[in-house]
């Protein structure tokens, strides 16, 4: 049963961090944010499949444990352009609050 949580606690996080890099490209248009949403979608749908698999009682919750952690590892963060002024609060960088 905790394989679910996790799984859904990674779930959640990887389409945060894919809304957030949505949000960045279009404010900035930096191509490496695409980049980055992109892979997020794909990460997204993997982890996606893991949850499913670890909720499925009938089939060994360590499988969807482990595709969830594949998803995680693919979607890492790559090299990226500074868009933070450095004037920014916690929260506006939480939230992905670039100005460029």
């Amino acid at each position: 049963m905790i394989t679910a949580y996790i799984s859904t606690l990674a779930f959640v996080v990887i389409l945060f961090l894919t809304l957030r890099d949505i949000r960045i490209f279009h404010r900035t248009n930096i191509y490496a944010y695409r980049k980055g949403a992109l892979r997020g979608l794909i990460a997204g749908f993997i982890a996606l499949i893991g949850l499913m698999l670890s909720i499925n009682p009938d089939i060994s919750p360590t499988i969807g444990l482990l595709l969830t952690f594949i998803a995680v590892m693919i979607n890492k963060k790559e090299a990226r352009e500074d868009i933070f002024t450095h004037n920014e609060t916690t929260l506006q960088r939480f939230l992905g609050a670039g100005n460029k």
